[in-house]
């Protein structure tokens, strides 16, 4: 193995401000080359990598992005590393650990928020990770090389899905995604390719003739003569050109063959090589001598790439320490990353209700506990290395109950309860959403039917990593675990929650959370290769996916409640459904739903809601200022919350919440 750093940039950060006792950060950025030996026994997992190129030496190389923010004088900080395993290349722990705005270039003292992460000492790293992205916006772009069949190119099937929530687009990448690199088709015959739509995922898939889309790309600009904008048709084997456009909501899937893919597993080499740089280099080349323990945080996405490097040994350092003492592995459900495969689209988001419904990501083991697959009998869990495994606070909302299958990361394929592991912890963060924004905002529908979900969660992030961070150094345990469990009636199929949810007026309840089902894709799937494409059900081989009971206002039980979810204004969910227009009525992506209490007793009469009134709970404002108060002492108590951040819910709820919350008539 061979690390190079190549450092561009070294500047002051947050214009030389201070931060407690870390004193001022500064900012360093360039890139990592990493060459690693396609023949070491720790790199023999990554798919792909004996068919790179190799130079003189021998080994594979790849060329990550990288920023690092740290103490200038390292021994002030905490001598702990946190890497922000950037989901899809961005920066995302400054906005949810230190509410600050999203930059993936952040320099200045508004960048660094409320501070939190640098007052608590911790050098900040950020190194690409993902191989299937393109430069631009800031994102951190790993280069990976190409495989090839003994030089000659390497073709098999691709399958990418589209579901659009805008009119007017016809000309899309490949990939779906303008950020991210599409695998180039072998041919523009659009005969040897199949292009369908449905208006749900199990309806069946309809062809669309080859004669009414193209292998092709929409290119506009200046005309001549006065002819005004004009557009142009140019054949692409990148894009797909639909002339007709993509309707709203309806699910487009394009099977391809493609070429070229690359060596996407390489990133989890980066990653472990890079970590155990910084940690064990004593040289000068090292900028970050003297750190003693590192930590990382992913969520959503890189939620699942945390799980999917511990599953597959990376975080061993190929010397039998550690590459992270923790991991915080936020809202990835049960799954781990689709990464490690040829012709994998890590980009891809794992499967839903209605969109990417049998995306790979999401394939048993699902728990950190050892387990059974009751289809196959097969055995196995992420955690499965006593020696180098991390310990795991694994924490996720309620959206994941409902589209990301999260109850199997605690039961068993059947749904009985499974205890995590000594060195984990499970909390759910109750009837709060996937992405849960920490900047206050009006409520918004979108695409959907309710107000999407309001609850802010940023203070577990803080308080959890004060709790891994003490775990990790002197073995203080954090607090047990708390999610929801079918042995106290906190986790129930469909069916009882169905009879627990109010009948709210005017709302449409969900038909069920994202079902799994156990998929073929193909006799070489297990050894990295997809060759079915779409994949096969099984038939009668599925996975129990159970969501969490709820109270008489439909807000969850079993887990941790935020202040505004413990003193409500609202049915906060972890569902929301698309309106009219396309899947009208199934679960929208990752959204969840914020539905208003009646404010008063009279509108609760008029409108025969169930759900007691506003101002039957509290009285008046400063009533509701002391309720949220309370839950947030409460979570203080219980190691949930830290002290600091009581003023700041507590400042958030004094005008009825205003602007998230939409109360309109009370004073």
């Amino acid at each position: 193995m061979r690390i190079t750093l190549e450092t561009a940039e070294r500047v002051a950060f947050a214009e030389g401000a201070p931060f407690g006792d870390a004193g001022p950060y500064e900012r360093l950025a360039g890139k990592i080359r990493l060459a690693v030996d396609p023949a070491a026994a720790h790199n023999r997992v990554i798919v792909d990598l004996d068919k790179a190129p190799r130079g003189a030496d021998g080994l594979v190389e790849c060329v990550a992005d990288f920023t690092i923010l740290k103490p200038v004088d390292i021994s002030r900080g905490n001598r702990r590393l946190f890497y922000d395993w950037g989901n899809r290349g961005n920066i995302r722990a400054l906005q949810f650990f230190n509410d600050a705005v999203h930059t993936n270039t952040p320099r200045s003292a508004a960048d660094a928020g409320n501070g939190f992460l640098f007052r608590r000492g911790y050098t900040m790293a950020w190194i690409a990770w993902e191989g299937d992205l393109l430069p631009g916006d800031g994102r951190f772009v790993l280069d990976t090389p190409v495989a090839t069949d003994a030089g000659k190119p390497i073709a098999g099937p691709v399958r990418a899905e589209y579901v659009l929530d805008d009119l007017g687009v016809n000309c899309l990448p490949l990939s779906g995604r303008a950020s991210t690199r599409s695998f180039p088709t072998v041919s523009l015959d659009t005969a040897k390719a199949t292009l369908t739509v449905r208006r749900y995922p199990n309806d069946p898939r309809v062809k669309i003739d080859p004669s009414r889309w193209q292998f092709a790309r929409l290119e506009g600009g200046a005309g001549l003569d006065g002819a005004g904008g004009e557009t142009g048709i140019a054949p692409s084997d990148r894009h797909i050109y639909l002339a007709d456009g993509f309707a709203p909501g309806l699910i487009y899937e394009l099977v391809y063959t493609a070429r070229d893919p690359r060596v996407h597993g390489l990133g989890h080499a980066m990653l472990r090589d890079a970590i155990g740089f910084f940690r064990h280099d004593a040289s000068e080349r090292n900028p970050l001598r003297g750190i003693e323990k590192a930590y990382c945080w992913g969520r959503s996405q890189t939620g699942r790439a945390i799980r999917d490097f511990v599953y597959l040994g990376f975080n061993d350092d190929g010397q039998e320490r550690k590459v992270f003492d923790g991991v915080l592995p936020h809202v990835a459900g049960a799954g781990k990353q689709w990464f490690n495969h040829r012709f994998s689209l890590p980009v891809t988001p794992a499967g839903q209700q209605h969109e990417d419904h049998d995306n790979p990501a999401d394939r048993f083991p699902f728990a950190y506990a050892e387990a059974t697959d009751h289809n196959t009998g097969q055995r196995d869990a992420i955690l499965k290395r006593p020696k180098t495994d991390p310990l795991v606070i694994h924490t996720q909302t309620a959206t994941e109950y409902w589209q990301r299958r999260g109850s199997l990361v605690h039961t068993d394929t059947q749904g009985n309860d499974l205890a995590p592991p000594p060195g984990v912890r499970v909390f759910l963060w109750a009837s709060s959403q996937h992405m849960a924004d920490p900047q206050l905002k009006k409520p918004t529908k979108g695409v959907c039917q309710n107000y999407v979900n309001v609850v802010s969660t940023s203070p577990l992030f803080r308080a959890a990593l004060d709790a891994l961070d003490r775990w990790v150094t002197d073995g203080t345990p954090p607090p047990d675990s708390r999610m929801p469990r079918r042995a106290d009636g906190t986790l129930v199929p469909m069916e009882a929650w169905a009879k627990q949810f109010p009948a709210i007026p005017g709302v449409m309840r969900p038909k069920g959370p994202s079902e799994l089902r156990l998929l073929d894709y193909g006799p070489d799937f297990d050894k990295g290769i997809l060759s079915v494409e779409p994949p096969r059900v099984l038939h009668n081989q599925t996975y129990a996916v159970l969501v969490p009971a709820v109270d008489a206002d439909g807000n969850d039980l079993g887990g941790v409640r935020m202040p505004v979810v413990d003193a409500p204004l609202g049915t906060y969910t972890g569902w929301n459904l698309r309106a009219r227009g396309g899947g009208h009525g199934s679960n929208h992506n990752f959204t969840g739903s914020y539905i208003p209490l009646p404010e008063t007793d009279a509108e609760q009469a008029m409108t025969g809601d169930p759900r007691k009134s506003i101002l039957a709970r509290y009285r008046d404002k400063a009533g509701y200022v002391r309720a949220i108060e309370a839950a947030a002492r409460k979570l203080v108590a219980e190691r949930l919350m830290l002290e600091e951040d009581v003023p700041r819910v507590v400042d958030a709820a004094r005008d009825w919440g205003r602007p998230r919350h939409d109360v309109r008539t009370l004073s």
